[in-house]
């Protein structure tokens, strides 16, 4: 049988024609783009090209566009460079966010010269940053900084980042969303979102990995992270990877062009999946929110999710456990904590994050295999016992 990829929320393979864009910059087009000779000339072309590509995708101008390294660098950049130009107060973060998200709110607040403060939005058992609770602690703790992601990368969920920037905007606040796992999947429109920062990146949306952006409003003042010879509008210095972010643009453009088609093609292979676990008695996370269309986060009692994910790789399914980024820190899932899971439910939590690429045939044999794999397992318990 060939192997079945089922983890898009980690990463997506390079599509054909971000590829073939990407090439020539490699070895014919290799130009630093800060050169004033003409291969240099051709590649500040390409990364303006790209820029707009970029742009066009979440409804900006190109010199909102700053490109960095990946995701979290650009979420960093937001919460340090931020922090940096403003004075001193309250930075909120959502319960759920990404570590890359997370972790940089916790080092501003452990600054105890600088008195920020950090305060965490809760959620409710779907995953929802609950908005009452939010707009009292804001109209109480003096914001400066708000980060809510726009989709959660384990659960799916969708939070209303638009009302939420409404309520920082009302306080004065700057408001940023990490969009990474909504865009191609969902509309993302800088304006209508009404923030002051999106955070995206290409290896999501079937792009490089390597290449990512912070979109932001023209009137924010970020210090930078990294100082040098002053590249991307002064905000993130060194050589700009041409290539890859070559494929950023092409793969944004790629992104919105398909996305209607893609979501409805998910929402179909997600229905039927979800059908079929329920069947088996799985618990599906989040499943009164609204979603991401690829997206299942699901437990089956007793049945670690650790586990499963093991036997499912050896049946030739590729799907993950919790957020790929927090491999490396085993646990419990922040998020499922957050949203009230209890500790025993949330050991078997496993995720299956659909591509463009997937089909109805595969759900079928992932659900024949899912089902075997949890009636040996039950063999070997009752064997044990």
């Amino acid at each position: 049988m060939t192997p079945v990829y089922f983890d898009h929320n980690a990463t997506t393979a390079v599509d054909k024609a971000v590829l073939a864009a990407m090439l020539p910059y490699f070895q014919q087009a290799y130009g630093n783009p800060s050169s004033r000779h003409a291969y240099g000339t051709i590649a500040r072309r390409a990364i303006n090209a790209a820029r707009e590509q970029v742009a066009h995708a979440v409804g900006v101008q190109p010199a909102q566009v700053i490109f960095t390294s990946g995701g979290s660098e650009a979420n960093n950049l937001f919460i340090r460079g931020a922090a940096d130009s403003l004075k001193p107060s309250t930075v909120f973060v959502s319960a759920v966010e990404h570590p890359c998200v997370i972790r940089p709110a916790q080092e501003l607040a452990r600054r105890t010269c600088e008195r920020w403060n950090l305060q965490r939005l809760a959620v409710n058992s779907l995953g929802q940053v609950n908005l009452d609770d939010a707009c009292a602690a804001m109209e109480k703790q003096n914001p400066g900084l708000v980060s809510v992601m726009l989709a959660n990368n384990e659960t799916g969920t969708i939070q209303d980042v638009a009302r939420i920037a409404e309520m920082a905007r009302l306080q004065g606040a700057w408001m940023h969303t990490d969009a990474v796992q909504g865009l191609g999947k969902i509309p993302v429109d800088f304006t209508a979102l009404k923030v002051h920062a999106i955070t995206l990146s290409a290896h999501k949306i079937y792009g490089p990995k390597g290449a990512a952006a912070l979109i932001v409003d023209k009137r924010l003042l970020l210090k930078p992270l990294i100082y040098g010879g002053g590249h991307e509008y002064g905000i993130r210095s060194g050589t700009e990877n041409v290539p890859a972010i070559v494929g950023f643009g092409v793969a944004c453009e790629l992104a919105k062009s398909r996305m209607a088609e893609t979501a409805k093609h998910v929402t179909i292979l997600r229905e039927h999946l979800e059908q079929g676990l329920k069947a088996m008695g799985a618990v599906i996370f989040g499943s009164g929110a609204a979603r991401i269309p690829n997206t299942c986060y699901f437990a089956l009692p007793d049945i670690e999710g650790d586990t499963l994910v093991v036997r499912l790789d050896k049946a030739g399914f590729a799907v993950a456990s919790g957020a790929a980024c927090s491999s490396v820190n085993p646990g419990q899932s922040h998020v499922l904590e957050a949203m009230g899971v209890a500790p025993m439910l949330a050991r078997c939590a496993v995720r299956v994050s659909f591509g463009s690429s997937n089909t109805m045939m595969q759900v079928e044999d992932f659900l024949k295999a899912t089902k075997n794999i949890i009636e040996e397992l039950k063999r070997m318990n009752s064997v044990t016992i």
